[in-house]
């Protein structure tokens, strides 16, 4: 198979894979409500459904991709298309709420497989000049399932919820077949290597509990016993796997990802785009729901001109990356992202939604023009043996950047809405504003937004200021 055929062929697996957990994910946020109601679910196991989903994923990836760069993309990759595809059975079969959980947590294994390993698959590839196209293109995909999801889910929901799952298991049968009879594994991996347990273990405990307790703190106050305890753990563990890396031969995580200025803004400028538009879509749902009274399923469409723009934009933006570089496009991108937040920030209850719709579009071309740019910057800038990991840590970046975004945005919710009907808002049984105080959520949601807006500016201005590229040894890259 010529390289310039296996290029595309590569593109296409991860293509079907990132459409296919993107619209698993989509699909069923707008059944969550039939889910309660036919599971006899408690809200706390329908809203981890979705959070421990989110959770698994962030902590798995960094590790899943260091064992990657050790024995092979294709074989975790593969092996995850399968996990998620028979996970995607048993959530269809599920008989409560607790199973169903359980069963998403499953799925979120081989969702991190398929995760971890897929950009760095197109990286391998790819050449260098057109990785950023490549990524572009990807980048479109992912936001092609964004908005066919809440329709699809909208449509299947009629069908049964069920549906919803069972949809998956062709998909990734065929999905599974294709990618283990295409891909091949294309980076040498070297012999003898030792899997970092000590480090791998410290790190993802130490996640774990930032990461919950980021999650709760929304809920149940920030100086919350538990979620200062669950703080003090993390910060202590993180800095323990910090000094085992440092002495490890081998790590997990190798820290010159971090150390290196390039990467490391690169990186940051990730987890802050996370944390400034992470929310964007929560706060909005909240918003069509809860004050303009639109129903549940339209307002989930109302998000996707967030998602066209983005579509549209990413294959350009990743093009013109792979011309000129990624440094101004991706800073632009956030400043672009900025100027739609910077509009959301004068939100009040009779603004229209045409008007929103045209911060949305903003918004997504600010996003489109920075996530192609900035993925192939780090994916460029390290050797092949270091993808793996390098990939993980960026979507690390996001995801709990995501987290930390819908956690101080329910923090400023919660003290302006009841605890019931926030519940019944945010798994769709309740449409309207009984129980909200208006003036105080408006209040809220354009504090959340001028948050998001700082972040946006600060992760421009990191963004801008990454300095020039690392030096690897000559076996690292000769790898």
């Amino acid at each position: 198979m010529k390289k310039d055929n296996y290029k595309w062929i590569a593109l296409s697996c991860t293509t079907i894979g990132a459409l296919f957990s993107v619209l698993s994910g989509s699909t069923l946020m707008i059944a969550l409500p039939v889910i309660m109601k036919d599971l006899n679910a408690s809200m706390n196991v329908v809203t981890w459904t979705i959070m421990g989903y989110m959770l698994a994923m962030t902590i798995l990836v960094p590790s899943i991709g260091r064992m990657a760069d050790m024995v092979g993309r294709k074989k975790l990759y593969v092996s995850g298309f399968a996990l998620f595809t028979v996970a995607s059975l048993l959530c269809a079969i599920s008989q409560t709420g607790v199973q169903l959980l359980i069963y998403r947590l499953i799925q979120a294994v081989g969702g991190s497989l398929m995760v971890a390993n897929s950009t760095a698959i197109v990286a391998d590839a790819f050449p260098k000049k057109e990785l950023g196209k490549a990524l572009g293109i990807n980048s479109m995909i992912i936001s092609i399932a964004s908005v066919i999801g809440p329709i699809l889910g909208g449509f299947l929901i009629n069908v049964g919820w069920r549906s919803i799952f069972y949809i998956n298991i062709p998909i990734g049968i065929i999905g599974t077949l294709w990618a283990a009879f295409q891909l091949k594994e294309t980076s040498v991996l070297s012999e003898k290597q030792k899997f970092d347990i000590k480090g791998t273990l410290t790190f993802s405990t130490g996640m774990l509990a930032l990461l919950v307790a980021l999650s709760f703190g929304g809920f149940i106050g920030w100086f919350n016993f538990a979620v200062i305890g669950l703080i003090a753990v993390s910060i202590a563990l993180l800095w323990w796997f910090v000094r085992i890396e440092n002495k490890t031969e081998e790590p997990m995580l190798d820290l010159r990802l971090l150390k290196t200025r390039v990467l490391a803004f690169a990186y940051a400028s990730n987890l802050l785009n996370g944390v400034a538009r992470g929310a964007v879509t929560f706060l909005l749902i909240f918003f069509f729901q809860g004050i303009k009274g639109i129903d549940p399923i339209v307002a989930g469409m109302l998000l996707a001109p967030m998602a066209i723009s983005m579509m549209i934009i990413s294959p350009i933006s990743g093009y013109l990356s792979d011309k000129y570089g990624a440094r101004i496009l991706s800073s632009v991108g956030l400043l672009v992202s900025a100027i739609g937040l910077l509009g959301m920030m004068f939100i009040t209850s009779t603004t229209s939604v045409a008007e929103l719709v045209i911060w949305m579009l903003i918004m997504g071309i600010g996003s489109g023009m920075f996530f192609s740019p900035n993925t192939s910057a780090i994916m460029g800038m390290v050797p092949a043996n270091k993808r793996g990991v390098a990939a993980g840590v960026r979507t690390m970046a996001t995801n709990a950047g995501n987290v930390l975004s819908i956690a101080i945005s329910m923090a400023i919710i919660s003290s302006s809405i009841s605890p019931d009907a926030m519940q019944a808002l945010f798994i769709g049984t309740q449409v309207g504003s009984e129980g909200i105080a208006i003036g105080q959520f408006v209040s809220g949601l354009r504090m959340a937004f001028t948050i998001s807006f700082i972040f946006s500016i600060i992760a421009a201005v990191i963004s801008y200021l990454r300095g020039p590229e690392p030096v690897w040894s000559q076996e690292e890259n000769a790898a």
